[in-house]
């Protein structure tokens, strides 16, 4: 019996092993071939080699001399960090209350912000195209800081307010006694401990704003105002397209985001492991 069950703890690790194996393959494999082809020549694009042969920096070269690549760069900047500013405050405020403060009619909120959260965003363009078009902000950084900031936030409340719930009430309690009151509480006592829940939604905010591309396309159709997703997708020509370069492009658009999730990879499993149990 216990030679069984041994043999059956065995295959139940080895099928965890080799599923975690597989699934690793098929998010690396894709960023290695397209970090491999960055770096092709226009020669070596087409071919199937995993490595490139004629290992060239052109395509890089071409993204930031014969595109404007570095104003993609800057818009996406701008507005992925003030995107994901307006919803970490508004999010802490809101979570605060949720999860803290005696509130009327709080489960049809949180219902509410969830349905929001999942609602499609194609679904709205053409209303939000033409509200954009009467208030005249058409191409303009606040044509997607505004909407991104709209739909972003439900999600990023839920983050907070989860986390939280997490937070001794008795900490809120002593200060109160002190004399401070709920925004000082708020600044002093609960934000330094809410911090991995505010890291959590503030990568996954930015991640958002920096890798979307529907609203970027359809509210900012001048070149000075697009961002990378929409800028990198109009290289070329209608007859020519210029995969190394697009490839190029990519890489340099995916760094910010890993560099991000490796620092702050322990606050964000944190953040959303406690939403999850104390949620």
């Amino acid at each position: 019996m216990r030679k069984r069950k041994r043999t059956g703890w065995r295959r139940y690790v080895n099928g965890i092993t080799i599923s975690t194996t597989v699934t690793v393959l098929f998010v690396t494999l894709p960023l290695y071939l397209m970090l491999a082809s960055s770096f092709k020549g226009a020669k070596g694009i087409g071919s199937a080699a995993f490595y490139p042969k004629d290992f060239s920096t052109s395509n890089y070269n071409n993204a930031f001399s014969q595109y404007t690549f570095a104003r993609y760069i800057l818009n996406s900047v701008l507005i992925a960090v003030i995107t994901t500013a307006l919803v970490l405050f508004l999010s802490t405020m809101a979570g605060y209350a949720l999860g803290r403060l005696p509130m009327r009619a709080k489960l049809p909120v949180m219902v509410a912000l969830l349905m929001i959260s999942v609602f499609p965003a194609i679904a709205v363009i053409a209303p939000l195209f033409l509200l954009m078009k009467t208030i005249h902000w058409l191409n303009s950084y606040q044509a997607l800081i505004v909407p991104y900031t709209a739909f972003n936030l439900p999600f990023a409340i839920w983050i907070m307010r989860n986390y939280m719930l997490g937070i001794p009430k008795e900490m809120e309690e002593t200060s109160r006694i002190d004399g401070a009151g709920p925004l000082r509480t708020l600044w002093s006592i609960v934000l330094p401990q809410a911090k991995p829940g505010l890291f959590t939604a503030g990568i996954f905010t930015f991640t958002a704003c920096w890798t979307e591309f529907l609203m970027a396309l359809s509210f900012n159709s001048d070149n000075n105002f697009r961002t990378i997703p929409v800028g990198t997708a109009l290289f070329g020509s209608p007859f020519t397209i210029p995969y190394g370069t697009i490839f190029a492009a990519s890489m340099v658009a995916v760094v910010p985001i890993a560099i991000l999730v490796l620092i702050f990879r322990k606050s964000v499993v944190s953040g959303l492991t406690a939403g999850a149990v104390k949620g």
